[in-house]
């Protein structure tokens, strides 16, 4: 399982979910399952929360990227989506 780091990073930021969430779109709730794993973020969220938080996605991920490669799935057809990262 891929491990993000947006609480951590919402830290360095000074930012409360609360505000991330607000600058993503998205609900506190939403977030809130986002960063403790019960919800799956699409790669447009991912690409709002590394925006917000002023990173490149791949620095959303923890140490659980292996190969510099990463799946994420598609909320729409539930299939497995590559990213590579650097």
């Amino acid at each position: 399982m891929v491990t993000l780091k947006i609480k951590e990073l919402a830290k360095e930021n000074s930012l409360s979910l609360l505000e991330l969430s607000a600058k993503v779109g998205i609900s506190k709730t939403s977030l809130s399952q986002i960063v403790t794993g019960k919800q799956k973020p699409s790669l447009d969220t991912l690409e709002k929360i590394a925006y917000a938080l002023n990173v490149g996605i791949s620095d959303l991920f923890g140490d659980s990227v292996a190969n510099n490669e990463v799946y994420i799935v598609c909320p729409h057809c539930g299939e497995r989506i590559k990213i590579s990262v650097e």
